[in-house]
């Protein structure tokens, strides 16, 4: 331990005592570790040089069979009756094979005495080697197949016109070999498992290739040949980790875990303290730990902040009391902005020709979407549902104008054309934050049940006929408003007859997402709307919200969602 306090130590002295050098010190304790390392690089070196003894004894193989049976044997000959046979088999027939039937047709070929004489040259130089099995083939790029025409295999030996499917990878490699270096594929296989496959080709006097001596080795017998080695590697490492281990915690528990259980006691104390309400700030301040390291450091730290702690309790004080005032703003903010959205239902109980309800749900205290609806006449239902970019007070403030401009304008029996490319312009004139708005606005002749709409870049309205299903309307789409000074909207006529519904909503509806991020979309929309399509405009609503609801659990609400129903019922008889 040295004897200096951390702050009268010079660089090299806080290096040395520092915790990083004390873990560098622990680990050098388990030397054996590097070894370990090091017996593991040689793992690695010796299944390559294990690996590439087993290919190259398989590819000097089958180069030797290939060499004595163009010596001994006329394999071109033999190798083009085998392929001829092959070539004429239909698909269906070729999907036989391995069958009894199947190699029954071909049962000639194997009384040849070419054929005897290959595999019996083949089985005397198997018997000699590591490699597991020496056969002649030949590769069918065009149905990526291997086509046997003799194996060394005693017992299940595959034979001529068997064949079976290999990768087309494989095929290409082999049957484009330029008689350089050493051709080789791995391979997984039903029957064997991971094998490897290295083999030469055999050539027409021509120069063409006719066949394929081919050998091939079982990765078994790689991984039987290091399964020792590998136990014996994992016990002495076990063995090794945890005799490194016990002497590095050791090493630890004197340096680092009792000055740390100190400090943790004395923070444990000062918690049990403060609660009682006892004014004692000597807690850390009367820890001895000196070390030298980062812990005597901390430790001073912890002493300084206990002394300055009071001094922030009474600023967090401060800033609680103003929090709460903000909040009890907010409040009174989304009471007045409530009170600006009609939200007594049904609002005109003396009139049957028509239902109307509607729902906001801020993603904040306060949002930026709203709607209304009011009675410019007795002949005349004036309808709107908007959404202001971005959200809290700033969006909530540009709602509540454009609700008075638009209601004002709306009063003097204005056209909606005229209504939004009113309020289009009023935003434009001092919109230095640059806020927009959407709008759909329309206004409904009570007793023809005709409607006037205009859309400012608002998602599209959905109706449902009497009758018929709730489907969308791409109505024509404007410009947002409060997106361009001057900008003419197109006003589009919708026909309502008695039991129609018209459903209108912000961009929160749709988009609502799930705990996968996953929206809901209008999709699963139409779907709520369509299980309620007999339903009032109260429970069309609720059932959307109840969907929405079930859909994105407890995910918090990112938009505003609002919407509106309305039922048009026509004249009393």
């Amino acid at each position: 331990m040295p004897e200096k306090s951390i702050s009268e130590m010079s660089g090299f002295e806080k290096a040395h005592y520092s915790m990083s050098s004390k873990i560098f010190r622990a680990t050098l304790m388990g030397s054996i570790i590097p070894g370990l390392a090091s017996l593991a690089i040689g793992l690695g070196l010796y299944t390559y040089v294990l690996v590439n003894r087993y290919i190259s004894e398989a590819f000097n193989l089958s180069r030797s069979a290939a060499a004595i049976i163009e010596n001994v044997e006329n394999t071109e000959l033999f190798a083009d009756e085998v392929m001829t046979a092959y070539h004429s088999l239909s698909d269906s027939e070729l999907e036989e094979t391995g069958s009894e039937a199947y190699l029954q047709r071909f049962a000639s070929l194997t009384k040849r005495q070419d054929y005897e004489m290959i595999r019996s040259i083949f089985y005397d130089l198997l018997e000699s080697s590591d490699v597991d099995d020496l056969y002649l083939a030949m590769y069918d790029e065009k149905n990526s197949a291997l086509v046997y025409m003799a194996d060394a295999d005693q017992e299940t030996p595959l034979l001529p016109v068997e064949w079976e499917e290999v990768p087309l990878t494989e095929a290409r490699k082999f049957l484009n070999y330029d008689d350089s270096g050493i051709v080789y594929d791995y391979n997984k296989t039903s029957k064997y498992g991971w094998i490897c496959t290295a083999g030469v080709p055999v050539y027409r006097d021509s120069g063409e290739i006719c066949a394929f001596v081919l050998a091939d080795i079982r990765m078994d017998n790689v991984w039987n040949g290091m399964r020792f080695f590998l136990i014996s590697f994992f016990i002495a490492m076990i063995l090794m980790i945890n005799l490194d281990a016990w002497l590095m915690t050791q090493h630890m528990k004197k340096t680092l875990v009792k000055p740390i259980n100190d400090i943790a006691e004395a923070a444990h104390t000062y918690t049990k303290d403060k609660q009682a309400g006892a004014g004692v700030t000597d807690h850390f301040r009367n820890l001895d730990i000196r070390t030298g390291d980062e812990l005597e450091n901390l430790a001073n730290v912890m002493s300084e902040m206990e002394k300055n702690l009071e001094e922030y309790e009474k600023k967090l004080t401060g800033i609680t009391a103003e929090k709460e005032r903000i909040n009890t703003e907010l409040e009174l903010a989304a009471r007045i902005q409530e009170s600006m959205l009609p939200n007594e239902f049904p609002p005109f109980p003396d009139r049957t020709e028509f239902d109307v309800y509607a729902m906001m749900q801020p993603a904040r205290t306060v949002g930026g979407d709203f709607y209304s609806f009011r009675l410019i006449d007795d002949d005349h239902l004036y309808l709107v549902i908007a959404d202001v970019s971005g959200k809290g007070i700033p969006a909530a403030l540009f709602m509540m104008a454009c609700t008075i401009i638009m209601a004002s304008n709306a009063m003097k029996m204005e056209s909606p054309k005229k209504i939004i490319e009113d309020v289009n312009n009023a935003i434009c004139s001092n919109n230095n934050e640059e806020m927009f708005v959407t709008i759909w606005l329309g206004i409904l002749e009570i007793s023809t049940g005709r409607l006037r709409a205009v859309n400012a870049g608002h998602e599209y309205p959905i109706v449902m006929h009497a009758g018929g299903n709730f489907e969308i309307l791409k109505d024509p789409h404007g410009l947002v408003a409060g997106g361009m000074l001057h900008q003419k909207y197109e006003e589009y006529e919708l026909q309502l007859e008695p039991g129609s519904k018209l459903f209108v909503y912000t961009d929160g509806i749709p988009e609502a997402t799930d705990a996968g991020n996953v929206m809901f979309g209008t999709d699963r929309l139409l779907e709520n709307l369509n299980q309620c399509r007999d339903g009032t405009a109260q429970q069309v609503i609720k059932r959307v919200e109840d969907g929405v609801a079930e859909f994105v659990g407890s995910t918090v609400q990112f938009d505003d969602m609002t919407m509106m129903c309305i039922e048009y019922k026509g004249k009393s008889l």
